[in-house]
């Protein structure tokens, strides 16, 4: 992706956040410049991976296969001091996250507002496919048993807990989805298994500043 293009979405993304009222803490609007002045002030959020994270997978086609991601809290694996992390996420119609699953973090996923969130979901095999057995799930406290490659869809306010091993891709219909995510503490350089082999994270090509910075971005030069 073009960094270029990567500040297109973050700003339609803080409109949008904007928009559903949902607020953002103050590091979100930090520009490279003010984080170059932290030094060591600002490494618990660069450890933690905290901040904005934009991604098309590789696929070079962000509007179809990508996701935008803030995440507003998150601890590290091991450290018992934050066990928890939080996120929230744009998620355009049609604009599929691809099948993967968590080998250690159990989250919710929840419609926090906006458009519908489609979710598709499989078991997982012990050889790391799509298994062919039927998924059981809890919606809101309620469990919900589908197919595999089946579909749960959740209206705003709705949520599904997803655990390790399930496999799970989601994408909006009838407009952008304020999507939240409560979760275990997330490594995500370590604890995504994609079914198709797919980078996490964005190679960009840099065509001018950044706007903010991405998590991607802090242990390299910007």
């Amino acid at each position: 992706m073009q960094r270029s293009e990567v500040n297109r979405y973050l700003a339609e993304a803080m409109s949008f956040f904007t928009a559903q009222k949902f607020y953002l803490p103050p590091f979100a609007f930090w520009s490279p410049e003010y984080w170059a002045t932290l030094g060591a002030t600002g490494q618990y959020i660069r450890q933690r991976g905290l901040g904005w994270d934009v991604t098309d997978f590789g696929s070079g086609k962000f509007t179809e296969c990508g996701l935008l991601l803030f995440t507003m809290r998150n601890g590290l694996v091991g450290d018992p001091s934050k066990i928890f992390a939080e996120k929230i996420m744009v998620v355009r119609p049609h604009q599929r996250t691809p099948f993967h699953f968590h080998f250690e973090k159990t989250e919710d996923i929840i419609n926090r507002g906006g458009g519908k969130l489609v979710i598709e979901l499989y078991n997982s095999d012990q050889q790391g496919g799509f298994a062919d057995t039927e998924i059981r799930v809890r919606c809101d406290g309620l469990e919900r048993i589908v197919v595999p490659g089946g579909r749960i869809i959740l209206e705003p306010g709705e949520s599904i807990t997803l655990v390790p091993g399930l496999y799970h891709s989601f994408y909006a219909i009838g407009g952008n989805a304020m999507v939240g995510e409560v979760s275990s503490v997330n490594d995500d350089t370590k604890d995504n298994r994609f079914h198709d082999p797919l980078p996490r994270f964005t190679k960009i090509i840099e065509d001018e500043r950044p706007l903010h910075p991405l998590c991607s971005d802090y242990h390299r030069d910007v």
